[in-house]
C-alpha cells in the first residue's frame, strides 16, 4: 500500500514539474522570443485611445524618414550578434544622436518623430534595431538587461568612427529609453554627454509586474514566471539590473519625457527616475505631456517637444565646450 501512494505521489510531483517546465516555456516564448518572421514582419501604427486620432501624423513621420538616405551600419554585439543600425548624416562632423526603439516596435516608426527633431537641430543619427528586433540578430528580448550593453557597443563605434571630438547623445523611446537609461553607469566614451529617455520604465521588473496588474494577473506571480522562464531559455537574469541604480550612479545628464495619459508605462516611473537622479546629484529634468499616450509625446504638442529638446541638446552641448575649454588639440589629444 505504502508503495502505490508514494509511487502516485512521485507520479504526481512529476506531472506538475513537468507542466511547470512547459508553462514557463510558453511564458518566455510569449512575452521574451521574437521569431524571426516577428521580426521581419510588419510593425502597424498603434490604434486606440490616445493614438487613433494621431493616425495620420504618425503615418507621415514614417514615411518620410523612409524617404531619406541612409548608409546601413552592423556592428558585433558583447556575445556576438549582428547588431543593425541606419546612419543619417546632416553634415559632417555634427553631434551624434544614437536612437534605441521600444519592445517589439520598429526604429523607423518608434523614433521617426525624434528622428525629425534631432534632424532640425543639426544632429546626425544613428537608429538602430535593438538585438531581437528588424535586421539585427538575436531572437531573445532581455528589457535592457542585454540592450544596454548593446548600446555601449554602439557608444564605442561611434567614438570609434567620429572621433571624441564629436558629442554623443543616447535617446530612445520606452524600452529604448530603459535602455539607455540602464547604460549609464557603463564605461561609456566620455564623448556621451547626455541621455534622452521618453516614456522609459525603472526596471524589468517593475514593468513585469505592471503589466500584470493591468490585466489583472497576480504581479507576483507574473514576475517569477517571466523571471524563471528568462533564466531557463534566455539565460539572463532580468533582476540583475534596472534604470533607477543606474541614474544614481551615473554623471549624464537625462532629459525624462513622459505622457501623462500613458497607459502602458505609468507617468510615475519617470517621477521616480527623476527623484533618483536629483538625489543623486545628477543632472535632470523631467517634462509631462498633458494627455500624452504611450511613446507620443512629441505628437501631442510638436512645438513644445521641440524646444524642450533643443534647449536640452543646446545645454548639453555647451557644458561639453566648456568642460573641453573648447579646445579641438585637446580633444585630439585626448582621442589619440
Amino acid at each position: 500500500m505504502f508503495r502505490i501512494i508514494a509511487g502516485v505521489l512521485v507520479a504526481f510531483i512529476l506531472s506538475i514539474a513537468v507542466l511547470l517546465y512547459f508553462a514557463l516555456y510558453a511564458v518566455f516564448r510569449a512575452v521574451l522570443y521574437n521569431t524571426n518572421e516577428r521580426k521581419s514582419g510588419h510593425v502597424p501604427i498603434p490604434t486606440g485611445e490616445g493614438y487613433d486620432e494621431q493616425q495620420e501624423s504618425m503615418q507621415d513621420l514614417v514615411d518620410l524618414m523612409k524617404e531619406i538616405p541612409c548608409e546601413e551600419v552592423t556592428v558585433r554585439s558583447f556575445d556576438n550578434l549582428t547588431l543593425f543600425g541606419r546612419y543619417y548624416e546632416v553634415k559632417k562632423g555634427a553631434p551624434l544622436q544614437i536612437q534605441f526603439h521600444g519592445y517589439r516596435g520598429e526604429a523607423v516608426r518608434d523614433m521617426a518623430g525624434g528622428n525629425r527633431v534631432a534632424r532640425e537641430h543639426g544632429q546626425n543619427t544613428l537608429v538602430v534595431d535593438q538585438r531581437a528586433h528588424g535586421k539585427s540578430g538575436g531572437n531573445v528580448t532581455t528589457f535592457g538587461v542585454k540592450e544596454r550593453q548593446d548600446c555601449l557597443t554602439w557608444a564605442r563605434y561611434a567614438a570609434e568612427r567620429f572621433g571624441l571630438q564629436t558629442p554623443v547623445i543616447l535617446s530612445g523611446v520606452s524600452m529604448g529609453a530603459a535602455t539607455v537609461l540602464m547604460a549609464a553607469d557603463l564605461e561609456l566614451p566620455e564623448n556621451v554627454v547626455g541621455i534622452i529617455a521618453d516614456c522609459g520604465y525603472t526596471s524589468p521588473e517593475a514593468i513585469i509586474r505592471e503589466v500584470g496588474r493591468a490585466r489583472h494577473y497576480p504581479q507576483g506571480a507574473v514576475w517569477w514566471l517571466v523571471k524563471t522562464g528568462a533564466r531557463l531559455f534566455g539565460h539572463v537574469d532580468l533582476g540583475s539590473c534596472g534604470a533607477i541604480s543606474t541614474v544614481r550612479k551615473s554623471e549624464v545628464p537625462v532629459l525624462l519625457i513622459h505622457g501623462d495619459a500613458d497607459r502602458y508605462v505609468p507617468v510615475r516611473m519617470s517621477r521616480e527616475l527623476y527623484a533618483a537622479a536629483k538625489e543623486a546629484g545628477v543632472p535632470a529634468r523631467l517634462e509631462i505631456f498633458r494627455g500624452g499616450a504611450h511613446g507620443i509625446s512629441y505628437l501631442t504638442d510638436v512645438r513644445r517637444y521641440t524646444d524642450i529638446e533643443a534647449a536640452f541638446t543646446s545645454q548639453l552641448m555647451n557644458r561639453y565646450i566648456r568642460a573641453h575649454s573648447g579646445s579641438a588639440e585637446g580633444l585630439e589629444r585626448r582621442e589619440q
